[in-house]
């Protein structure tokens, strides 16, 4: 399986968020249109104070249009947040596959570069902390649990225990997320704190992956 598949996963058995689902290009447009005018808000003024009257002035549409696919404030919440993880796993899935991975670390490494990225590039990005998360597709076990497929899949982890690697990825992938959001603040960045980010990611890992080589080279 390509690397970037075992990052993006199945779309199967993620929960519905929209009340409807776009059918058409324009109607995912639209839907696209509402986040966008939905993140813009949040960016300015914090998810607290988002109303769906608020969404509706900033895209330039109905109230109508937005209770069409969002039936409350919470909804496009989750919408915006379901949006901006799997951005972040679009953009994780094309910087592995061009990646030459050398070790394990590369793989954290990309990670940890996604997340500052989509925090300083992604409108409303900072959804994903602000939210509340389910342990669900858009959740950091989902994540860590990609994570570990691609490292199982790309190195010699035989002598791994599969449980242990996916709590450790999954304490990892909290804590950068944390830290990188603290860290990032538009073009603003605090290199000290990504770096004490790098260093807590490396060392909770290392115990259990230690000098573990490619699968090819074992």
């Amino acid at each position: 399986m390509p690397r970037g598949d075992l990052i993006l996963g199945s779309a199967d058995g993620r929960r519905s968020i929209v009340r409807t689902e776009p059918a058409q290009r324009r109607s995912a447009q639209r839907l696209d249109a509402l986040l966008d005018a939905a993140a813009a808000v949040i960016d300015e003024i914090g998810s607290e104070r988002l109303t769906t009257q608020l969404v509706a002035e900033r895209a330039g549409a109905s109230i109508g249009t937005v209770y069409r696919y969002f039936p409350d404030r919470v909804a496009v919440l989750d919408g915006l947040r379901d949006r901006s993880v799997r951005r972040y796993r679009e953009r994780l899935a094309d910087a592995v596959g061009d990646a030459e991975l050398a070790n394990w670390w590369d793989v954290i490494d990309l990670a940890i570069l996604t997340s500052i990225e989509c925090y300083r590039r992604e409108p409303g990005f900072r959804i994903v902390r602000t939210t509340v998360r389910e342990r669900g597709e858009a959740g950091t076990a989902v994540i860590a649990d990609r994570l570990a497929q691609l490292i199982e899949t790309e190195f010699d982890v035989a002598e791994v225990d599969p449980d242990e690697l996916r709590l450790r990825l999954d304490v990892v992938v909290e804590v950068v997320d944390g830290l990188v959001a603290r860290a990032v603040d538009g073009d603003i960045v605090d290199d000290r704190v990504l770096d004490e980010c790098r260093r807590i990611a490396h060392d909770t890992l290392a115990d259990s992956l230690g000098q573990t080589r490619r699968a090819s080279a074992a």
